[in-house]
């Protein structure tokens, strides 16, 4: 869901981009969050705790937490909600540290 008419905010739509999460194909906005697309998407969850394993969704949306932390292009531990989307990004769940072969 995204916010299509606001009182007071404009929301200039740039060019769509597109990219995969977990091997599923998302649409976006350039200039748009990660975390910001994936819950346009109704995507949720966006990590889990270390020890819990509880999920996490998006919280903080300033890169000051860990709950949005997801593998990027092969890098793990990427702070998805200060992290633009750009066409043809790879992202994947993590749990964990972001160990290799660490995924959801």
């Amino acid at each position: 869901m995204r916010i299509r008419r606001h009182p007071i905010l404009s929301f200039k739509r740039e060019k769509e981009v597109n990219f995969t999460f977990n091997g599923k194909p998302i649409k976006a906005f350039e200039g748009e969050t990660i975390a910001a697309a994936l819950h346009a998407e109704g995507i949720k969850v966006l990590s889990e705790s270390k020890r819990n394993h509880r999920p996490r969704g998006f919280f903080c949306a300033i890169g000051n937490c860990a709950s949005c932390l997801m593998k990027v292009d092969g890098i793990p531990n990427v702070k998805t909600c200060i992290t633009r989307v750009r066409d043809g990004m790879v992202v994947i769940s993590q749990h964990g540290r972001g160990d290799p072969g660490d995924i959801l």
